[in-house]
Parts: structure tokens; C-alpha cells; sequence
């Protein structure tokens, strides 16, 4: 599903009724299904205790209060004080087991969303927002949550609760039962036509919320560019106006809701009237009894209660259909980079990397990133690719670290294919650095742990002194212990860069990649780095992608990318006296420095 499709899809609020999805669906409530059982067990025992006290009214009317008995008032005045202390220790039961459940369901849902989301490979990712996904693991997981913890169990006792009402009215007096429901026409004509207004403004309510929160997340990341520019009253009106649509559109489906129920309530009492009038002939006539009268109203008012409800579930049972759609689109998809079925652990690694006729396109209908790349690169050289801003620099060293698979040749680590072994094993081996290096939130230790969790504190302290990290750490009350907030909001932009090249140093890689890790650096954090680089290169192959050629001058190889090719490669010497691209874009750099270091000097 494309981008634009995911952004279409979350527009749709509620989905068609579909078998398939709701099998699915059930799947998760069969391990509690005993569980459940006691559960609807209870309910149903609640509600013929329920439906048992207009009779007992009935009762105390005709035989109590009529023939002055007082044993039989203050016995049924005991019995239902016992079946309301009785059916409120049922439905605490209920509720506290319906909500344990709905909960656990839940908890395994997302939790099977979230390891599969982390097994997909970059593609899935590519295009889809992160605001989108997490929209599945939260919002759509609580509509399913609503379906399966409340909407199941509300559609087994309302749907009970009406046929247990209907066949007691229609015992009681089919006659006087069938008159009363000559209104069910119009409620239907009532409520089918409110219904779908009311659903639409809160739909409209819901979407409305969600532009509010897009624009205030968005404000809150951008906050500094904001200020810069000043842009605070325009924001504001902006925000004033989402502000405005989602107060509207709450006010009109409140106000659509407080009609629909006095329209109902009325329908209702025209049908308890019809009752009246007829039951009162009887009454007089001595046909009925007013305990029959007054138990046969109770009913015909309980009779409405479940007809609401069940209009409610079937709301949830389509909401939780548009959600299931969108969670089952994930669940099915598949990893484009897994293991394969016979791969194995990749051997302890010298570092030599071959490519042999790679090429390599994002999507079947866009062309080639890569066009037959062929490379050899013996261990521990030091290798960096320089060109154009879409030549395919960072494919390359994507498809290395199998975030990618190559759609033709093949790419080998001393002489193991990259596709044959696990990829937990090929990237234990490996390291990246990249522009924007992520950092978690935790302590700066925990960071520097992160891919070697089993470091010792003398190996972290050395890698921290390797990369310059100690001079920074020793500045904190809490040292290597110090909180860096989320993504590492504490510390500088050089100081998180240096935290992640200790990150990797920890983790001992034998092939090291350098994805522009040094182009967000000031100049002084870059000569620490540079001096860091001189350690952390020792003995291993690393690939150094950098648009700044003055830092790559040392590589044992330049490989320049153009059009997806390898248009040419060799020393910073060899290239030069090539005169090519290479020559070209070094002395562009060189003139805009000395150009630049002329103006300061100035």
C-alpha cells in the first residue's frame, strides 16, 4: 500500500461487515475463551435476575399491596434487595474479568504489531509515515480493543436481554405486546435516519482532533524554525481554525445526539400510552390486574434499552472492520530481507567485500540505482565514495548491510554471499555511523552498550577515551551515568555524533561504514573525530561516504559513483591526475574554501 494510499485509507472511518476479518479477529479471544465463558455465563445469570423484577412488582402489587399481606411485601422487598446486591457482585466480576481480558487481547495484538513491525524491511517503511503506523498500534488496537472488551460480550446480553423481554411480553399478553409494537416502525424510521448523521459528525470530530494533533506535533519539531522566522500569529491562526472545525464538528454531533434520545424517549412513551389506554380498560373491567399493568410497562420501557445498544455495537463492529483492514495490512506483510531457510551464521569475518555485476532499482517501474557495479576491496582498506547527490553512494552500502537486497548479482563477504547467512550475524560484524545518528533515551552508558551489551567497563571506557567521549562526560554531575533525554535532546549535535562512533567502537566491528558522520560537526568536533577515526579504523575495512573531500584524502581507495556506475577509482593522487569528475568536484571545494577563508581573513 503506497503512501497516498495509507492517507486515503485513515479517512475512512468505518468499513463493510467482512467474515474474513472478523475470524481473524476472534482468533485472539480463543485462548481466553474459557475465561469468557464464565463471563457470559454471568451476564446471562444477571439478567434473568433482572428480568425477574417486574414480575416480583407484579407480585407484591396484586398479592401485597392489594390484599394488604405484609409478609409478602417485606419478602419481596428482601428478594430484591438480595438480586440488586447480587447482580451488583456479578457485574463487578463481570466488569473486572471482561477488562482483564480485553486488555490481555490487546497486549498480545500490539505486542505481535510491534515485532513484526521491527522484522519489516526498510521498503515497507519507505513512504509510509511514522505518525500513520504508530496510528495502528495505538488507535486502531483500541477500536478492535472497544469490539472485542466490551462490543462481543454487549451483543451476546442486549440481543438475549430482547428476546427474553419479547417472549415474557408476548406470555404475559401477545395482544396487548403486539399493539405495543406499533411504534418499532417509527423508531426505525427515527433512529435509522439520525444514526448515520451522528456517526458522520463524530467521524468529522475524530478527523478534525487528529489535524490538531498532526499541527501540534508538528509545531512542537519545529518550534526553532518557527521562531527564526517569526511565524508564531500565522501559527496561531492556523491552529485557531483547526481549533474552531473540531468544536463545530464535536457541537453538531452532541447536539444531533440529544435529539435522536428525546425522539426515542417520546416514541417510547406514545407505545407505553397505547398500553395505558388499552390496559386501563382491562384494568376496570377486570380483565387485568395493575400489578399485571404496571410489570407489563417495565418491560415494554426495558425493551428499548437493548435496541440502542445493539445499533451501538454494530457501529463498533464496523469501525473495528476499517481498523482490522489496516492492522491485517501490516501483519501480512512480509519481510523483503529475511533469512533464508537453509542460512547459516556467518563465520568470523576478514573484511573483504566483492561485488560482482550489482545493480539494484527502489521500485519495479522507477530505473536503475545501480547499474552492474563491480568492486574488490581487500581487508582493512579504507574505502571512500564521492559523487553527485543521487548517484548511489549510500545503495551501496545499503545493500552491504542488507537493508536492501540486490535485484541482480551479488555482493560477498570473504567469499560468503550476503543472502546465504542470517542477518543477525552479518550485522553483529558490522557498524554504521551515519549524518544523524540516533541516540535513545537513557544514560549516556547505556547508549555506548547498545550494540554490545556485554562490553566490559574497561572496554567502555576505552572505546569512550578513543572517541573523545570522556571529555565531555567528565563535565556531568552524573558521568557515563547521565540522563541524555529523548533522542539525546541533553547533549550537543558533535556530542552525539561522538557518542555514536562509540557506540560502534564498543561493538568491534570488522567493516565499518561512515555515512557523512562527520558533515554535522563543527570543525573542532570533526579534528577529534578525524583523530578518533585514526583508532577506530585500525585493522578494519570501512567504507567512508563524505561530500567534504578534504576528509577523505587518506583512503587507500576513492571510488567516484556517477549514474549509478563507478565512473572512476583510485588513490586522491591517482584521480587527480585523471582529470575527471573527481578532479573537478576536489578543486570546487578547494576554491570555495579558499574563498571563504580569504572573506574571513578579511
Amino acid at each position: 500500500m503506497s503512501q497516498v494510499e495509507w492517507d486515503a485509507d485513515d479517512d475512512l472511518e468505518e468499513k463493510p461487515f467482512n467474515r474474513a476479518y472478523m475470524k481473524r479477529l476472534l482468533r485472539y479471544v480463543l485462548p481466553y475463551r474459557k475465561v469468557l465463558s464464565i463471563v457470559v455465563l454471568i451476564v446471562l445469570f444477571n439478567m434473568g435476575l433482572s428480568l425477574a423484577e417486574p414480575l416480583l412488582i407484579r407480585y407484591v402489587i396484586d398479592e401485597g399491596i392489594m390484599k394488604q399481606d405484609f409478609f409478602i411485601i417485606h419478602m419481596v422487598g428482601i428478594t430484591l434487595l438480595a438480586i440488586k446486591a447480587i447482580g451488583w457482585l456479578f457485574g463487578f466480576l463481570h466488569t473486572r474479568m471482561i477488562n482483564f481480558t480485553g486488555q490481555r487481547i490487546l497486549f498480545d495484538l500490539r505486542q505481535q504489531l510491534f515485532n513484526h513491525l521491527q522484522s519489516l524491511s526498510f521498503r515497507f517503511f519507505d513512504g509510509r509515515p511514522a505518525g500513520k503506523i504508530m496510528s495502528r498500534i495505538t488507535n486502531d488496537t483500541n477500536a478492535i480493543g472497544e469490539l472485542i472488551n466490551g462490543g462481543l460480550i454487549t451483543l451476546v446480553m442486549e440481543f438475549t436481554h430482547l428476546i427474553g423481554i419479547v417472549a415474557i411480553l408476548l406470555w404475559m399478553d401477545w395482544k396487548l405486546a403486539l399493539l405495543s409494537f406499533i411504534t418499532l416502525p417509527m423508531l426505525y424510521l427515527v433512529v435509522g435516519s439520525m444514526q448515520s448523521k451522528i456517526e458522520g459528525s463524530w467521524s468529522r470530530s475524530r478527523k478534525t482532533m487528529s489535524a490538531i494533533n498532526g499541527n501540534l506535533n508538528e509545531t512542537l519539531q519545529g518550534i526553532r524554525v518557527i521562531q527564526a522566522f517569526s511565524r508564531q500569529k500565522e501559527n496561531n491562526k492556523r491552529f485557531e481554525t483547526l481549533n474552531t472545525r473540531n468544536k463545530n464538528a464535536f457541537m453538531r454531533a452532541v447536539t444531533l445526539e440529544s435529539l435522536v434520545f428525546p425522539a426515542v424517549e417520546m416514541i417510547g412513551v406514545i407505545g407505553t400510552c397505547v398500553v395505558l389506554w388499552f390496559g386501563a380498560r382491562e384494568v376496570l373491567s377486570g380483565e387485568l390486574t395493575l400489578g399485571f399493568i404496571m410489570a407489563f410497562i417495565n418491560y415494554l420501557w426495558r425493551f428499548w434499552g437493548p435496541l440502542s445498544a445493539l445499533s451501538k455495537v454494530y457501529s463498533q463492529v464496523l469501525a473495528a472492520m476499517a481498523s482490522a483492514e489496516r492492522i491485517f495490512e501490516i501483519l501480512d506483510s512480509e519481510p523483503e530481507v529475511k533469512d533464508r531457510p537453509d542460512a547459516k551464521p556467518m563465520k568470523p569475518i576478514q573484511g573483504e567485500v566483492v561485488f560482482e555485476n550489482v545493480s539494484f532499482r527502489y521500485e519495479t517501474e522507477k530505473p536503475e540505482v545501480l547499474k552492474d557495479v563491480n568492486l574488490r576491496i581487500r581487508p582493512g582498506q579504507r574505502v571512500a565514495l564521492v559523487g553527485p547527490t543521487g548517484a548511489g553512494k549510500s545503495t551501496i552500502v545499503n545493500l552491504l548491510m542488507r537493508f536492501y537486497d540486490a535485484t541482480g548479482g551479488r555482493i560477498l563477504i570473504d567469499g560468503q554471499d550476503v543472502k546465504g547467512v542470517t542477518l543477525e550475524s552479518l550485522r553483529r560484524q558490522m557498524g554504521i555511523v551515519l549524518q544523524d545518528s540516533f541516540i535513545f533515551s537513557g544514560t549516556i552508558e547505556e547508549n555506548l552498550r547498545y550494540g554490545n551489551e556485554d562490553a566490559t567497563d574497561e572496554a567502555l571506557r576505552r572505546a569512550a577515551e578513543n572517541v573523545r567521549i570522556d571529555r565531555f562526560v567528565s563535565q556531568f554531575a552524573d558521568g557515563y551515568r547521565t540522563q541524555v533525554e529523548e533522542r539525546g535532546s541533553k547533549l550537543s549535535v558533535g556530542q552525539r555524533q561522538l557518542l555514536a562512533f562509540g557506540r560502534v567502537l564498543l561493538s568491534d566491528p570488522r567493516i565499518l561504514i561512515l555515512d557523512e558522520a562527520t558533515s554535522s560537526v563543527d570543525t573542532e568536533t570533526e579534528q577529534h573525530i578525524q583523530a578518533a577515526l585514526q583508532t577506530m579504523l585500525e585493522g578494519r575495512t570501512a567504507f567512508i561516504i563524505a561530500h567534504r573531500l578534504s576528509t577523505i584524502r587518506d583512503a587507500d581507495v576513492i571510488l567516484v559513483v556517477k549514474d549509478g556506475r563507478i565512473s572512476e577509482h583510485g588513490s586522491h593522487d591517482d584521480l587527480i591526475k585523471q582529470n575527471g569528475l573527481y578532479k573537478k568536484l576536489y578543486m570546487t571545494q578547494f576554491e570555495m574554501q579558499q574563498s571563504l577563508a580569504m572573506q574571513t581573513g578579511a
